[in-house]
């Protein structure tokens, strides 16, 4: 599953854009959206995110929705403004101990790279979007050439 960040704070134009906050409506989506896939009985045994501040905060929500603990949360750097090449290197260097994993990021390039997966195309993928396929691969490196199917794409005022 690839997740765009929820909506973050532009309240004030001197944070750093890796430090902004989410914003009232960010801190409401992020559970809301956990909560729709716990309610669909789906599973995510990995969270990553990157280390920026809106996008780890969004993951946090989901991890404590989901009843984890938020220190088994892998922030990788790369991720904080990612290129399709990078989200594709680190989903092909994702452990094999985990058989679904949660991918927390940001635009323009979750959309490039969600737009790499399946036939299905978005033109922007929405804060606190979540696109998810299934793959055929049996390890994380095998995932690029195994296929993937799409299985689906939620998003919060998709209500």
């Amino acid at each position: 599953m690839i997740v765009r960040h929820a909506k973050s704070s532009w309240d004030n134009a001197l944070v750093n854009d890796i430090d902004r906050p989410l914003n009232d409506r960010g801190r409401r989506d992020a559970p809301a959206m956990a909560q729709r896939l716990i309610n669909a009985n789906i599973k995510i045994d990995l969270f990553v995110s990157s280390p920026a501040r809106r996008a780890r905060n969004t993951a946090e929500f989901f991890i404590r929705e989901f009843g984890r603990k938020e220190k088994e949360l892998l922030l990788i750097p790369d991720l904080y403004h990612a290129s399709v090449q990078t989200f594709k290197e680190v989903v092909s260097g994702l452990d094999d101990q985990y058989g679904s994993a949660a991918i927390f990021s940001h635009n323009p390039g979750i959309t490039a790279f969600v737009n790499t997966l399946t036939s299905v195309r978005l033109d922007n993928m929405p804060t606190c979007g979540i696109f998810a396929v299934n793959s055929l691969a049996t390890q994380w490196s095998e995932f690029l050439t195994a296929g993937t199917t799409f299985w689906f794409f939620d998003y919060p005022k998709r209500e």
